[in-house]
């Protein structure tokens, strides 16, 4: 039973801090930005296909002024900050079901947690 508590421990730990055991690189992360997610979203405050991504970290879901957001980022009730946006950006449907993103997602952590210090420079 002591092992079993252990082995649930060490996991629990796992899952709470892998994402932020990355060295963060902003730089990269704005590449990243540019390659993968500047196509629908600006970082200038302005809307387009997405919402502008200024000041999205500590904003709240569906609440970018001016952009028309589905039901379900509405509904989701999240504040974006590093952890539920390493979950939203690691696969967006299961994060936030029904959300009207057409991106599939990024498999890569390090590259994860890059554009979220990218993200987290633009106030």
């Amino acid at each position: 039973m002591i092992r079993a508590f252990r082995l649930s421990f060490i996991l629990f730990v796992l899952g709470t801090f892998v994402p932020t055991t990355f060295a963060q690189d902003a730089a990269a992360g704005k590449s990243a930005y540019q390659q993968q997610c500047s196509v629908c979203h600006s970082v200038d405050g302005s809307n387009g296909v997405g919402p502008s991504l200024k000041g999205i970290v500590g904003s709240k879901s569906g609440e970018i002024p001016g952009f028309r957001f589905s039901r379900a980022m509405k509904g989701a009730n999240i504040v974006w900050d590093a952890k539920t946006l390493d979950a939203y950006l690691t696969d967006p449907q299961k994060a936030v079901p029904g959300n009207q993103m057409p991106f599939s997602g990024m498999t890569d952590a390090k590259q994860r947690a890059d554009v979220i210090a990218y993200l987290a420079t633009l106030k």
